[in-house]
């Protein structure tokens, strides 16, 4: 009688099981903590950051505002009109002010107003 020819896919299975040890002993964690933890926390922060203020606190003009003047003068791309947003309203954290297209920051709603500007219905 012959030798016993084992499966090629159980022969691939042994030395999976047989590696399997080294591979569990390998720096993965180490890897990608960073993606795992800071990226998570870098998006949570980027999308709403009056929730990076409960946690520390920040000066507001390292938040993006312009000598603490929170009003965002924004002007509409496919209309060019001319809208302001007040903290807490919808799109105001993503709305980004670029001053060399006209865009502004307001210390008052009433300074808004007398600019020429109206504010976000949402």
């Amino acid at each position: 009688m012959g030798k016993v020819q084992r499966h090629h896919g159980a022969n691939q299975a042994d030395r999976w099981r047989k590696h399997l040890g080294k591979r569990r002993r390998s720096s993965w964690r180490l890897r990608y903590i960073f993606p795992l933890v800071m990226v998570p926390l870098a998006a949570f922060f980027a999308v709403s950051p009056s929730s990076l203020e409960s946690v520390v606190s920040v000066p507001k003009a390292w938040l993006g505002s312009a000598g603490g003047c929170e009003i965002k003068g924004n002007i509409s791309i496919n209309t060019g009109e001319r809208i302001y947003h007040v903290p807490g309203q919808e799109h105001y954290w993503e709305t980004k002010i670029s001053p060399q297209y006209g865009e502004r920051w307001f210390c008052s709603e009433a300074e808004a107003r007398a600019a020429g500007w109206r504010r976000a219905k949402r």
